[in-house]
C-alpha cells in the first residue's frame, strides 16, 4: 500500500496530473449539476448530440488550421444547443428526432472532413483520441486549466443563483409558465450551460463518452434519494469520487482515462441500485 501512495505521489509531482485532475473534477461536478435535471426532463441524450456537433466543429478547426480550435468549437456548440432547443419545441421535429438528426449529422460531416482534408498522418489516432478521450486530458496547457475553472465557476454560481427557478421547470414547465416564470428562457439558459460543459468534457472523456458523466450519476443518486436536493447532492459526490478514482487508476494502470472513470461509474450505479432495492 505504501509503494502505491508514492506512485501516487511521485505522478503528482508533475503539474499534467495536477491539471488532469482539477480539470476532471471539475467538470465532473458541473456535469452532475445539469444530469439531474436533464435526466428528469428526459432530454439526458442532449449531451450526446452536442458532443458530435463538437467533434464536427473540432473537424472544421482542424481542416480550417486554426490553432486555438475552442474559438469555433465553443459557440458552434452553444448555437447547435440553441437550435436544438428551438427545434425541440416544433411540433413537426420531436426532441429525440432533433437529437438524433444533429448527433449523426454532425459526426458524420466531422469525419467526412477530417478524411477528406486533415493533413495529419495518423487520422484513426486523431479520431480515436477525440471520440474517447484517451490523451488530450493529459496534454492541458494552463490557460485551458484557467478556462475550465472560469466555466466551471459560472456553471456552479448560475445554478445555485436560479436553484429554485431550474428546480419548477425541471419538474413541471405548465406550473412554471402559469406562476410566471420564464419557463422558455431557463430552458434556454441550461441547454447552453450544457453546450459549455459539453466542449469541457471533450478533454476528459471524448465525443462519445460525455453522456456517462451526466447520466451515469444522476441515475445512481436515485435509486437511493427521492428529493431534488438529496439527489443532486448524491449525484455531484458520487461524479467527483468517480472522475477522481479513474484519473487515479488510469495514471497506475495506463488505462483510457475517460473509459476508466465510466466504468467506475458504471460500477457505482450497480452498488446504488443493489443499495436502493435492499432499502426498499
Amino acid at each position: 500500500m505504501s509503494e502505491l501512495f508514492n506512485t501516487l505521489s511521485y505522478y503528482f509531482t508533475y503539474p499534467f496530473v495536477r491539471y488532469a485532475m482539477i480539470v476532471g473534477l471539475l467538470i465532473a461536478l458541473c456535469s452532475s449539476l445539469l444530469g439531474v435535471t436533464l435526466v428528469l426532463k428526459r432530454f439526458s441524450f442532449i449531451g450526446d448530440g452536442l458532443s458530435h456537433v463538437a467533434f464536427g466543429a473540432m473537424a472544421v478547426a482542424a481542416v480550417v488550421g486554426v490553432t486555438n480550435n475552442m474559438l469555433i468549437i465553443l459557440p458552434v456548440t452553444v448555437i447547435s444547443a440553441i437550435l436544438l432547443l428551438r427545434s425541440g419545441q416544433n411540433t413537426k421535429i420531436k426532441g429525440d428526432a432533433a437529437v438524433a438528426m444533429i448527433s449523426v449529422g454532425a459526426l458524420a460531416i466531422g469525419y467526412l472532413l477530417i478524411n477528406l482534408f486533415s493533413k495529419s498522418a495518423n487520422i484513426a489516432g486523431d479520431v480515436c483520441s477525440t471520440l474517447f478521450g484517451s490523451t488530450s486530458i493529459l496534454t492541458l496547457t494552463v490557460s485551458e486549466v484557467w478556462l475550465c475553472i472560469g466555466i466551471s465557476a459560472v456553471v456552479i454560481a448560475v445554478f445555485l443563483l436560479f436553484y429554485n427557478k431550474i428546480f419548477a421547470v425541471t419538474f413541471d414547465e405548465n406550473f412554471s409558465k402559469a406562476t410566471g416564470i420564464r419557463a422558455n428562457a431557463y430552458n434556454l439558459m441550461i441547454a447552453v450551460i450544457t453546450a459549455l460543459i459539453i466542449v469541457l468534457a471533450m478533454n476528459l472523456v471524448g465525443s462519445l463518452l460525455i453522456s456517462a458523466l451526466i447520466i451515469f450519476p444522476a441515475l445512481s443518486a436515485m435509486r437511493v434519494f427521492k428529493s431534488f436536493r438529496s439527489v443532486i447532492i448524491c449525484s455531484a459526490v458520487i461524479s467527483v469520487f468517480c472522475a477522481a478514482l479513474g484519473i487515479i487508476l488510469s495514471i497506475l494502470f495506463s488505462t483510457p482515462v475517460g473509459s476508466t472513470i465510466v466504468a467506475a461509474d458504471i460500477v457505482v450505479f450497480f452498488v446504488f441500485s443493489l443499495i436502493g432495492r435492499i432499502k426498499s
